[in-house]
Order: C-alpha cells, then structure tokens, then sequence
C-alpha cells in the first residue's frame, strides 16, 4: 500500500509533472530510447513501480525480450548499438552524479553521438524518470497497481 497518493495531495504540481513527463517522453528525439532510459534509471533507483511499468511499457511498443532483459549488464552485453550505450551511460552519469560533477571526456563521449537538440531531449527525459523514480520510492508505489488504467495491462506480462 503506497504511503500517500501524491496526485491527490498536490494535484497541480503532480498533473504538471505529468506534462512535462509526456511532451519530453513524446519527443520524435528519443525515439527507440525512451524505454532504455527509463528502466535503466528505475533500476539504478530502486524503484518498483517505475521499473515494472516501463518493461510493460517497452513489451507494449515491441522491445526484444532479451534486450530488456540486457539493461542491466548493457556494458558487457553485445544487443545495443553506440548511440544507445551513450544514451545508458548518460543516463548513468546523470542518475548518480560524480561528486566532482560530469567531465568533460564523459560529456563528449556522449555529445557524438546526439544534436545539441537531441542531447537536451535525452537529459530531460533523464529528469523526468529521476524525479517519477524518487516519488514512487519516497510514497511506495505499488507496482501494477495502474496497470488498467495505463493501458500496461495488454503487456500480457504478470
């Protein structure tokens, strides 16, 4: 049972959040991305809701089993190209910010790979997971609990 519903507790900020939520992850930017970014923050978080949202969300929209399934050792697994190993590392580096900050090599590492355009859109959409991430931790969100109501019931995955 979820400590409190922040929706109903703050409705303005929480439906606010959610917008700024879906026009980042609506971004033609991020296509393929998205789902990589969010369950890879959601693991690094420890966040329940978030994570089995976003791996029914990625069966959903066609994401290969094995590759969910590779998120988590994406560094040594062979399943995802350059630009979504920047996108994960970025998405690392961001989600446990160094204490001295993201250098400069990081940053160009990842800067090869995306438009300044598409590099903003990726860091927004870090963000947004980072901060759903720290609420569903902070209240306890009960994972499935939406899942009607987001449609993530037709993942076919309980």
């Amino acid at each position: 049972m979820p400590r409190i519903d922040y929706f109903s507790q703050q409705p303005t900020m929480a439906k606010q959040y959610l917008a700024f939520s879906n026009a980042v992850t609506g971004d033609e930017d991020l296509k393929g991305l998205k789902e990589l970014v969010t369950i890879r923050a959601s693991q690094l978080n420890g966040c329940a809701f978030c994570l089995d949202m976003h791996v029914k969300e990625a069966k959903i929209n066609g994401e290969r089993d094995l590759r969910v399934h590779h998120i988590a050792i994406w560094h040594e697994s062979p399943l995802f190209d350059e630009r979504e190993r920047a996108a994960l590392e970025w998405t690392e580096l961001l989600t446990r910010l160094p204490a001295g900050g993201v250098s400069d090599n990081d940053f160009e590492r990842v800067r090869r790979h995306f438009s300044e355009s598409q590099l903003a859109a990726l860091t927004f959409l870090i963000v947004a997971i980072n901060g759903w991430n720290r609420l569903g931790v902070a209240f306890k969100a009960e994972p499935g609990s939406l899942d009607k109501a987001y449609g993530l019931d037709k993942a076919g995955l309980e």
